[in-house]
């Protein structure tokens, strides 16, 4: 079992800069690939950005790549979303998440745990 807690997100105007994190609970974090997904209102969740257990290999969408970076720390057993370049359109409740793979995992189904989310808003 592992729980997920989301910060770090808020209020910030466009061009301007936010770093969220996810701080997870137990012990086989490392054994997790982990990713961030968003919800905007009136919309269904979608992928973000995802990264191995190892860290050794992300993916990001294409609607965020050269703006957002995904890392982790398996000491702190915490997840990164580094966004830079926020837009309006970025406005969202931005969730991270657990699941086993070898891989990175872009698929909500491959994740198993679920945080609660936070909300970025980006104003213009």
């Amino acid at each position: 079992q592992v729980q997920l807690v989301e910060s770090g997100g808020g209020l910030v105007q466009a061009g301007g800069s936010l770093r969220l994190s996810c701080a997870a609970s137990g012990r086989t974090f490392s054994s997790y690939a982990m990713g961030w997904f968003r919800q905007a209102p009136g919309k269904e969740r979608e992928f973000v950005a995802a990264i191995s257990w190892s860290g050794f290999t992300s993916l990001h969408a294409d609607f965020v790549k050269g703006r957002f970076t995904i890392s982790r720390d398996n000491g702190k057993n915490t997840v990164y979303l580094q966004m830079n370049s926020l837009k309006p359109e970025d406005t969202a409740v931005y969730y991270c998440a657990a699941g086993w793979s070898n891989g990175v995992a872009t698929r909500q189904t491959d994740f198993d745990f679920w945080g609660q989310g936070t909300q970025v808003t980006v104003s213009s």
